[in-house]
């Protein structure tokens, strides 16, 4: 059960991490508590299983980055991790993962990448794809960016 100083947290996270040298000292602010508390309660959290994690949401267009393609390559199942490890570390990578593969859909290893352009996002999944030793490349290019918000809770305590 959540006390009302991590529901207080919760509901600090859902409008972003502030773009702070301290941003912790921000939202621990904003939650009405000392930076070392809210750490310290969101370390809880975390080993209670009540908060998966804390990310962020790149909004990619607004930081120049006009080329955004989904690669997918089929990857044998003992080199997930492996190749997971290396290209998570990218600079242009902001997020990777695995997804079970279906008989008409093989691909199994998914990652989204950042670029200034077309061809730049090109150049990159290609050396991706050498240096990894991956073969054949889907590429999908994003058209529209929709909308990106976090879930709202503890809604009611606005009402208090």
């Amino acid at each position: 059960m959540l006390e009302e100083a991590d529901r207080r947290i919760v509901r600090a996270l859902a409008d972003g991490i502030p773009i702070t040298p301290r941003p912790y000292a921000a939202l621990a602010r904003e939650a009405g508590m000392e930076e070392n508390e809210l750490l310290s309660r969101l370390r809880k959290m975390k080993q209670q299983g009540a908060l998966r994690r804390v990310g962020a949401v790149l909004q990619h267009r607004r930081a120049g980055f006009s080329a955004n393609a989904l690669c997918v390559w089929q990857v044998p199942e003992e080199r997930l991790d492996e190749v997971g490890e290396a290209v998570s570390r990218e600079a242009a990578v902001s997020h990777c993962y695995s997804r079970e593969t279906l008989p008409e859909w093989p691909y199994n290893f998914y990652a989204m990448l950042h670029a200034r352009s077309h061809e730049e996002c090109e150049q990159t999944a290609d050396r991706i794809s050498t240096e990894n030793r991956l073969g054949e490349r889907r590429t999908f290019y994003s058209v529209r960016e929709w909308k990106k918000a976090a879930m709202r809770y503890f809604c009611e305590l606005d009402e208090k």
